[in-house]
């Protein structure tokens, strides 16, 4: 009986110790990208504005980097917050493996960064210290993003004014805080296509704002097998509790968006840029959504019909999605 319980307890200690070595190398090996590159990034004017068109209504750094107003429709920037974060995302309210903050991204805050350790976050995940970012901001979609794109992004959110807010970096759960360090990977970027292609051009735009990362359902922060872009992704209300469910944006006729004609699908998205529209408090029990309406309120009508075109070209999946539930 002793014989067996020693041989018992080195094959414990043996497992134990391979478990820590395990650990400690991914810790130490991990995040495998490259050093950050020596560029300057040049502020022209045309940079500028490119940058702040898909900051603010494509690639949505703005949107998640601002205060939301919670209790209205769609969540809208609350004036005077652009960049400063401070947004809470946990496990009671997003589902996330911990708690993270969005990060301040005005120059108080990314002073710290020359501009290649910016481009290299943005793009891979990984900080100027060479900590791995959870990829709630979907860098792995902002890796495949045209060069001139990534620069451009960079020049418009250097001239945001400057904000005081400071928030303590993510606080992420075991095992998904050794596992953080192993999901940054080098960027593998895309040629931004002409317009005139229109379907390479939607593809491009879509998957530039991380459209896939909502759309698509997970377990565990992997996506579903057969279930691309079938919606059902869930997003708790911080001001409510009430749960929304992404929607189904494959060709399904039946619980997707297969039906829908591109005049539909583009006045679905400029209507909440319409001089007309005014937005309305929603109050707990009542239906709201995580779809950042008003951000992509503002891309042009061309790129909007580009990204419809590309998503004719995804099969269907028939998936039925409970848009909302109520807390209870």
């Amino acid at each position: 009986m002793k014989k067996v319980l020693k041989i018992t307890g080195i094959v414990v200690g043996v497992i134990i110790l391979g478990a820590v070595a395990m650990v400690m190398y991914v810790m130490a090996a991990f995040p495998k990208v490259a050093p950050a590159a020596a560029i300057t990034v040049e502020a022209t004017p045309e940079r500028i504005a490119r940058g702040k068109y898909l900051a603010h209504h494509v690639a949505g750094c703005i949107d998640c980097h601002s205060v939301r107003d919670w209790s209205k429709f769609a969540g809208p920037i609350t004036p005077g917050t652009e960049g400063q974060g401070g947004d809470k995302f946990d496990e009671e309210l997003a589902g996330m493996p911990g708690t993270i903050y969005a990060q301040n991204i005005t120059p108080t805050y990314l002073s710290r960064y020359s501009d290649g350790e910016l481009y290299r976050l943005i793009t891979t995940g990984v900080t100027y210290d060479g900590r791995a970012m959870f990829p709630m901001m979907p860098y792995l979609a902002y890796g495949k993003m045209d060069p001139e794109d990534v620069r451009s992004i960079i020049a418009y959110i250097r001239t945001l004014a400057p904000k005081e807010g400071q928030y303590p970096a993510a606080d992420l759960n075991f095992p998904m805080n050794i596992i953080v360090n192993t999901i940054p990977k080098e960027a593998t970027p895309m040629s931004r296509p002409d317009p005139a292609d229109t379907l390479k051009y939607g593809e491009y735009m879509f998957t530039i704002a991380g459209c896939s990362d909502c759309h698509t359902p997970m377990e565990k922060g992997t996506p579903i097998p057969g279930k691309h872009l079938a919606g059902g992704f869930e997003f708790r209300s911080p001001a409510t509790g009430d749960i929304v469910r992404s929607a189904n944006i494959t060709q399904d006729h039946e619980t997707g968006i297969g039906l829908w004609t591109e005049e539909v699908f583009v006045k679905r998205f400029i209507t909440y840029r319409d001089s007309i529209w005014t937005n309305t408090s929603v109050k707990a029990g009542e239906f709201n959504t995580a779809m950042p309406w008003l951000l992509y309120a503002g891309m042009e009508e061309g790129d909007l019909r580009a990204i419809y075109r590309f998503l004719k070209t995804v099969p269907p999946v028939s998936n039925k999605v409970e848009k909302f539930t109520a807390r209870q």
